[in-house]
C-alpha cells in the first residue's frame, strides 16, 4: 500500500483534502474524525477509537458508513489517534499524511508531532498536514524539497537537541555545515529561490515545516 490518510480528532476546520486525496490509498477516522470524512464524501476504510465526542446518534451514523468500525474503551492507555496509527502502520505504507491533528490542545499537538518520530522509526515518510502548515521529520541524510504555492515558508527546526552538519542550497538563506541546537531561531522562515532545493545534515532529527501566512479558502 503507496499511502494512507488519517484523520484526527482535532478541530473542524481540515485542509482541503483535493491536493492529496488522489494520493490516499486508505483513509482511517480516529473518532470524530470520521465525520469530517463524511463530510468530504471520503469512503470511511477504518474508524476506531472510543467516540466519546460524537453523540450516539453521529456513532450510529458512522457504524454504517465505515468499511471496518472498532471501537474501544475511553479508559486506555493510547490516544484514538495513536492507535489509529498503528493500525495504519499494520499495512506498511510508504506514506503517511496526518490531518486534524493541530490547533487544539496543546498536550496533543506535541505529542502528535512526535508521533512522527514513530512512524519515521517504522520505516515510512509521515506528513502532518493542516490549513497553514506541513510538517516532515527526517534523520540524517540529503533530501531534496519542491516549491510549493501553498506553503512557501519553509523552516527547518532541531527535533533533537542538535543538527550536526546542516547544508541548504537553492534557499534564499542558504547554510554551510552549521550546527543548529534547540531554541536557536537560524533556520525560521526561509524560502526556496528556485523550483527544487536540498538540504542535507550529518546527525541529529530535523523537522521540515513548511507553512503560509494566511489561510485561504
Amino acid at each position: 500500500m503507496t499511502a494512507i490518510g488519517i484523520i484526527g480528532n482535532g478541530p473542524q476546520n481540515y485542509p482541503d483534502f483535493a491536493p492529496f486525496k488522489e494520493e490516499i490509498d486508505f483513509w482511517i477516522a480516529a473518532d470524530r474524525g470520521a465525520l469530517a470524512l463524511l463530510a468530504h464524501n471520503i469512503p470511511i476504510d477504518l474508524a476506531v477509537g472510543d467516540f466519546d465526542s460524537i453523540t450516539a446518534d453521529e456513532k450510529e451514523h458512522v457504524r454504517l458508513h465505515a468499511k471496518q468500525f472498532e471501537e474501544y474503551p475511553a479508559e486506555k492507555d493510547e490516544t484514538d489517534l495513536e492507535i489509529a496509527l498503528l493500525k495504519a502502520l499494520e499495512k506498511h505504507p510508504e506514506r503517511l499524511y496526518l490531518f486534524g491533528v493541530t490547533g487544539g490542545r496543546l498536550d496533543h499537538e506535541m505529542i502528535n508531532i512526535q508521533l512522527l518520530h514513530t512512524i519515521t522509526e517504522n520505516g515510512v515518510h509521515g506528513m502532518i498536514v493542516d490549513q497553514s502548515n506541513l510538517v516532515e521529520l527526517y534523520k540524517p541524510g540529503e533530501y531534496t524539497v519542491e516549491s510549493s504555492a501553498l506553503y512557501t515558508n519553509i523552516s527547518f527546526i532541531p527535533f533533537s537537541p542538535t543538527i550536526k552538519g546542516l547544508t541548504l542550497t537553492g534557499f534564499y538563506y542558504p547554510l554551510s555545515d552549521k550546527t543548529v541546537t534547540w531554541g536557536s531561531t537560524l533556520c525560521i522562515s526561509n524560502r526556496l529561490i528556485r523550483n527544487i532545493g536540498t538540504f542535507s545534515f550529518a546527525e541529529g532529527i530535523l523537522l521540515l515545516i513548511k507553512s503560509r501566512d494566511t489561510i485561504q479558502r
